[in-house]
């Protein structure tokens, strides 16, 4: 009789509580969890992506998954025990004190993640599920692949985004050109971020001073306009469009280059990530209008105005 080996997933359920809990500015509060287990949680770094898992009025994480289904088991559960879920960035992992840093962007009450974060104390349970570093192979999750001989990096994003950039200018070697740049709330939102040598950082709040706010995405897209204007490969002239139009009110837009290391020529990788609708006018125009190979950019729809859903 052949017995079959348990089946060892990507990812899988962590149970943790919060250990710490620091606020970074305004706008950003950095959560520390911590559970036993974590010391099985991949620390891939990049713009990792896991899912918190909230927990529900009286029920706390009782009800959250644990087997290697994790989501079909969510899903056959009854509404009213489903736990809410959110995608969130990792922003730094430390599997030998079995500690996991997430940042979160509040908002006040608008969204069951930010409403949670508020009012968060040391000792609340959630649930994480995370890349599981037993898993015999890449667990996935992230979407930071750059070509080796990428003659420029450019990385873009509001603050939805800012954990995940963070983490990739840490990851950057000295002396690879790269422009990062970041739409903010407000000036008070500015972070310490050590970027190596030949990293240009550039922070974009929409409120100064008494000065009126932007609107979101402005300035993140006038900014990006300007960077990529006189990047090698950037044609200046339109070309064919070649896009599909992404109705962002009813599907996600995430649109990543597969393979990024074959069959391309040494040129500007970009990485961009935010507001649905900015980052769909951001594709329209660096394909169709600076004219950059639509295969050497990442766009990521983390979230659109007006809608709350993961």
């Amino acid at each position: 009789m052949t017995v079959e080996a348990p089946q060892i997933p990507a990812y899988r359920t962590f149970a943790v509580r919060v250990s710490g809990i620091r606020r970074l500015s305004p706008s950003f509060l950095r959560v520390t969890f911590t559970g036993d287990d974590l010391r099985d949680c991949a620390p891939n770094g990049w713009d990792q992506r896991i899912k918190l898992l909230l927990p529900l009025p009286g029920r706390g994480i009782s009800d959250c998954p644990t087997g290697p289904d994790w989501y079909e088991e969510w899903r056959a559960l009854p509404p009213e025990r489903q736990n809410p879920i959110r995608t969130y960035t990792v922003r730094a992992t430390r599997p030998e004190a079995r500690e996991i840093d997430v940042d979160f962007v509040l908002h006040g009450a608008t969204g069951p993640a930010s409403a949670w974060a508020g009012q968060a104390a040391v000792g609340d349970e959630v649930a994480l599920v995370a890349p599981n570093a037993r898993f015999p192979g890449p667990t996935g999750g992230y979407e930071w692949h750059p070509p080796a001989d990428a003659s420029c990096l450019v990385v873009a994003g509001d603050e939805t985004a800012v954990p995940a950039v963070c983490a990739i200018v840490e990851s950057l070697p000295a002396g690879r050109p790269a422009r990062i740049l970041l739409e903010i709330p407000t000036a008070d939102d500015v972070l310490p971020l050590a970027a190596p040598d030949g990293v240009e950082v550039t922070w974009l709040p929409r409120r100064v001073a008494t000065e009126p706010a932007a609107p979101h995405g402005a300035l993140l897209t006038a900014a990006l306009v300007r960077a990529v204007q006189d990047l090698p490969g950037a044609t200046g002239t339109s070309r064919p469009s070649m896009l599909d139009d992404v109705d962002v009110d009813a599907s996600i837009l995430w649109e990543v280059p597969e393979d990024t290391a074959d069959g391309r020529t040494s040129g500007p990788y970009v990485w961009l990530a935010g507001e649905a609708g900015t980052i769909k006018g951001l594709r329209r125009h660096l394909v169709q209008e600076a004219g950059l190979d639509r295969t050497s950019i990442a766009f990521m729809g983390y979230w659109r105005l007006g809608r709350v859903s993961d």
